[in-house]
């Protein structure tokens, strides 16, 4: 019995030494995570909106305002060139196969999608994450937000279609459906 209880204390010792040291480097690490998640971000947006040259967040009620209407949306920036607006960024989190797919989706005021980039997700690897590739977010731009995007599982028949990739059109649905809630946002910030 004293073996056991004596085992039990060096394991108790154990966990708090390494629960001790994970709190430790958190908190050493967890301002240089948020200054890299904020630079991919940065990074994303100048990628999609690439006539602007600095980004300025939405006013925070409007963007509360806009995110009780629809919770899939995160942030939008809007993006100038100087003094003049030049467009928006978006993020939304639609749903997809393996869960929240991050979408960031840049419109110009002409009411066209200048670009889409694919963050954070948990799509099937070789499936559903080829998403991020270019090959498959490249077929957004030029869309026009006029009307909402569609997947088609063959060759796209109209405009504002892009193909589903094989084997995942659920994931290909849900980025679809984050940049169709960033059309609709769009609409709904400038009244076009």
């Amino acid at each position: 019995m004293k073996e056991i209880i004596k085992l039990g204390l060096i394991l108790l010792l154990v966990c708090v030494v390494a629960a001790v040291a994970l709190a430790f480097t958190n908190e050493l690490t967890k301002d240089q995570i948020a200054l890299q998640r904020n630079q991919a971000n940065e990074n994303a947006r100048r990628n999609i909106l690439p006539d602007a040259d600095s980004f300025k967040a939405l006013d925070e009620n409007k963007l509360n305002e806009i995110i009780s209407e629809n919770k899939s949306v995160a942030e939008v920036f809007k993006g100038y060139k100087g003094d003049s607006i030049v467009g928006y960024t978006f993020k939304t989190l639609p749903s997809g196969y393996g869960g929240t797919v991050e979408v960031m989706t840049g419109i110009d005021l002409e009411g066209k999608v200048n670009g889409v980039r694919i963050g954070n997700h948990q799509e099937t690897p070789g499936l559903g994450a080829n998403v991020a590739l270019p090959e498959f977010y490249n077929q957004y731009e030029n869309k026009s937000a006029e009307s909402e995007i569609e997947v088609s599982k063959t060759e796209p028949t109209n405009d504002n279609q892009i193909q589903a990739i094989s084997g995942a059109t659920i994931t290909s649905d849900a980025v679809t459906a984050g940049v169709n809630i960033a059309i609709d946002t769009f609409k709904q910030i400038t009244g076009k």
